[in-house]
């Protein structure tokens, strides 16, 4: 088991990538770097091998699949998650490591938003993005995310082995966020300097489509990991369609005791038992996921121990 394993996953970034392995090896000298190759057409591989990483390669396209081979095949006791971009500076590594070492944080956000993001980024609907997600998810899920797209992040142990991968693109960083979240794990915001990438390097997130799967992940999580709250308000909305079309037939029905729209009537009662059926599962749900909540503290039990009997081979 490495104490520390710096990760970085790459697909195209022959300009950048030996800069940002020198980088890590200055501000972690005792760390293994691993470069993770995604189908790179350029020269990224070779340069990051000359530049002594280890580099391995994840042949099916997406940033999600890299970190969920990243995860499964490294044991270290400290992740440390960078972009090959070279948008990070490596200087706070040390202190994101500490976090994670020392005081016992599973996920350190390198929080960019609070630095030098904004004037940084020249790319305006990227900065109203981020905005909108990290306001998204606090208010959803009760908490204070000061960054949730950053890609520069340190990781327990414990972290690495028990989050489930199911995004493969750059939605990776928010189901990462809200799995940490839920599970109540120790969150740490560590303010980092931010600097856009140099000219000649593109980014490979597109603005919209990534933006709007990066939305879809957030209601999707919110619905898997609070359904009662998904559910009731699923159950609140068909509640209000229902009373809205019946209140006129019932004001017309007491005016002349007559019900001259059956099928309205109709249909305003299969939306009102579709209501009750959605705050039901909402409630059946919420029980699911406390029992799957116990489940998990049991594995970070064992996933706790295992790592000590690892350490201790080691000595």
């Amino acid at each position: 088991m490495d104490k520390i394993a710096v990760l970085i996953p790459c697909y195209n970034e022959e300009q950048t990538i030996e800069k940002v392995i020198n980088d890590s090896k200055k501000a972690l000298p005792e760390a293994v770097i691993y470069v993770y190759d995604n189908n790179s057409t350029d020269k990224t591989s070779e340069i990051a091998q000359n530049a002594g990483a280890i580099v391995r390669h994840e042949y099916v396209q997406g940033k999600g699949n890299v970190i969920r081979r990243m995860f499964r095949e490294i044991d270290a006791e400290c992740y440390v998650m960078v972009d090959g971009d070279d948008t990070y500076p490596m200087d706070s590594a040390p202190e994101m490591c500490r976090l994670v070492l020392e005081k016992n944080a599973d996920m350190v956000v390198g929080d960019r938003l609070s630095s030098t993001y904004f004037t940084e980024n020249k790319r305006p609907f990227h900065n109203f993005g981020n905005s909108i997600v990290r306001g998204s998810i606090n208010k959803l899920f009760d908490c204070d995310i000061r960054d949730v797209m950053t890609g520069f992040r340190a990781f327990s142990f414990e972290f690495a082995k028990t989050f489930p991968v199911l995004s493969t693109g750059f939605e990776i960083e928010t189901e990462m966020t809200i799995h940490a979240v839920n599970n109540h794990m120790q969150i740490e915001n560590y303010v980092i300097e931010f600097r856009d990438r140099p000219e000649g390097s593109e980014s490979k997130l597109n603005t919209y489509s990534d933006g709007m799967r990066v939305l879809l992940t957030i209601a999707r999580l919110y619905r898997d990991y609070k359904p009662m709250g998904f559910f009731s308000l699923v159950s609140l909305l068909l509640t209000l369609i229902s009373v809205i079309f019946f209140v006129p037939i019932f004001a017309e029905y007491l005016k002349t005791g007559l019900v001259l729209r059956f099928p309205t009537l109709i249909v305003c009662g299969f939306v009102m038992v579709a209501a009750i059926l959605s705050l039901f599962a909402g409630i059946i749900l919420h029980n699911m996921t406390i029992n799957h909540r116990r489940q998990f503290e049991m594995r970070l039990i064992s996933l706790h121990a295992d790592k000590n009997k690892l350490l201790s081979s080691q000595k």
